[in-house]
C-alpha cells in the first residue's frame, strides 16, 4: 500500500493498494515482485477496508497489482465495502473480460497488457499504445 499520494496512477493524488499475485508476466513488468501470490501481506476485506477509511483520507484510491482480477471474489467484495471512493483499477485484462459486478463500483480503469515494443510516455495513466484508459463515469 502507498498512501503517500500518486499522480500517475489515475486522475488526482491517488494512495495504491497493489494485490499480489499475476500469472501473466508481462516482459519488462514494472512490479515483478507482486507476481508470487504466496508473498505480500495477507489482510481480511474488514481489516483491508478500516485502513483504507483511515489511511485514503481523499478517497481516491487506485487498486493495481500484480493482476486483481486473479482475486475476483475479494476484489469485489472489497469494491462493496468502500462505497463512496473514487476508484481506478489497473488490469492487463481486456474491458470485456472485466466482470460487470466489478465494473459497477469503478470510476477509472486501465485495460490491456503490457506490451514493452509499444511503450509510450505521451498518454496519462498507461505504459504502452494498446492500453486505454477509460472514465466509466464521464
Amino acid at each position: 500500500m502507498d498512501f503517500n499520494g500518486s499522480l500517475v496512477n489515475g486522475p488526482g493524488v491517488r494512495s495504491l493498494l497493489f494485490m499480489q499475485g499475476c500469472s501473466r508476466h508481462c516482459a519488462e513488468c514494472h512490479n515483478p515482485s507482486t507476481w508470487d501470490m504466496a508473498q505480500g501481506v495477507t489482510y481480511e476485506i474488514p481489516q483491508l477496508v478500516e485502513l483504507m477509511r483511515e489511511k485514503c483520507v481523499n478517497r481516491k484510491l487506485t487498486i493495481t497489482g500484480g493482476e486483481p482480477l486473479e482475486q475476483p471474489k475479494a476484489l469485489e467484495e472489497l469494491l462493496k465495502e468502500l462505497e463512496g471512493f473514487d476508484i481506478c483499477l489497473y488490469t492487463s485484462y481486456d474491458l470485456d473480460e472485466v466482470p460487470p459486478s466489478i465494473l459497477r463500483y469503478l470510476h477509472y480503469i486501465k485495460t490491456g497488457r503490457y506490451i514493452a515494443s509499444q511503450r509510450t510516455t505521451t498518454s496519462p495513466y498507461i505504459g504502452s499504445k494498446n492500453q486505454q484508459f477509460i472514465n466509466l463515469r464521464g
